[in-house]
């Protein structure tokens, strides 16, 4: 999403690294961009087919999925070239429509992992009226907005030229032809991270500590209403592993989504503040640090699902070509 080009007299230089790094640099990233569509790919197909997953919970994360997809099938491969190379190939007008998707996909992947995290809490805090209140219409609104604010934000920044407003002077120093990268300014810096990542980070950490709290009560509440079944040390044992694997889902969950996605917005927030003293070099590695939040996803949230794990030998195998698979149970109801 932001990579300066260095040039001579106006045009971009290609980069002087050597074959082999170059080499190295593209093996690397063509196994990023694969890991991230066949992944999320996987949980398309999965979703789709059999109908046993056809929930409005699994309709959130298919559209997640189909974000992150389409993050490394339409946009990583250009990115890729970009980053190598050093120089855009491709066209201005196509640099802003490729750098609008960008950051239009990236934070819609975002608004998905909030809303997700949303649905989580009706849940497990709220079951007894999970399925009132998480209906297909609340879902189909949380997809629309998890889509449609982030493109009004993404395009309308780009092609306005709003993250340049006050920054005019600086993109004029370091623009260049056959350059595509983005600056934002110390305005636009900030509320490109509080829109893109601030607030629907604050709402994972807030939703999901409160969910880790409620799970811990009930598990001491059911431990409780047990305790004169079992002894002591055993009662202790399930308690204990019931609290930890609570703590290891959550910290996952939120250990990705903040390694991956918050050096980024942390200096694009800051950056204009200090001159832009940051190299483009150090920028431009982590937006692909960034990306990797849409390579973890599937794995993150699905790969740890029984359901997943039996569909995904279905799709290896060729069975959902057969008559009826998508009527296949793939768990206890």
């Amino acid at each position: 999403m932001q990579l300066c080009c260095e040039s001579v007299n106006g045009s971009c230089i290609r980069s002087s690294w050597s074959n082999s790094i170059r080499v190295s640099m593209y093996i690397f990233m063509v196994c990023i961009i694969l890991a991230t569509v066949v992944g999320n790919l996987t949980v398309i197909i999965s979703i789709s087919h059999f109908k046993q997953l056809h929930t409005p919970t699994n309709f959130l994360i298919l559209s997640m999925a189909t974000v992150d997809f389409l993050l490394g099938f339409l946009i990583m491969p250009c990115s890729m070239v970009r980053s190598v190379e050093h120089c855009w190939y491709f066209g201005e007008l196509f640099c802003k429509i490729h750098t609008s998707t960008d950051i239009m996909l990236s934070t819609a992947s975002i608004f998905h992992l909030s809303f997700i995290s949303i649905d989580r809490y009706y849940a497990v805090c709220d079951p007894l009226r999970y399925k009132s209140k998480i209906n297909n219409f609340v879902i189909l609104v949380m997809i629309l907005v998890s889509w449609m604010v982030p493109a009004a934000f993404a395009f309308g920044m780009i092609f306005l030229d709003l993250n340049l407003r006050g920054a005019e002077e600086i993109y004029n120093h370091v623009h260049c032809a056959g350059g595509c990268f983005v600056i934002f300014s110390e305005t636009s810096g900030v509320v490109a991270s509080i829109v893109s990542f601030y607030i629907p980070g604050f709402v994972m950490l807030y939703i999901y500590r409160k969910i880790y709290s409620i799970a811990k009560r009930q598990a001491r509440s059911i431990d409780a209403i047990s305790q004169k079944k079992m002894q002591f040390e055993m009662k202790h044992h399930i308690s204990f592993c019931r609290e930890r694997k609570a703590a290891k889902t959550l910290g996952i969950i939120m250990g990705v989504f903040l390694i991956c996605w918050s050096p980024f917005f942390f200096f694009t927030a800051t950056n204009p503040f200090m001159n832009y003293v940051i190299p483009p070099i150090l920028i431009d590695a982590l937006v692909w640090f960034g990306y990797l939040n849409s390579t973890f996803n599937p794995i993150v949230y699905a790969f740890f699902y029984m359901w997943f794990r039996r569909a995904l030998k279905m799709i290896l195998f060729g069975k959902v070509f057969q008559q009826d698979s998508s009527r296949t149970h793939l768990f206890l109801e």
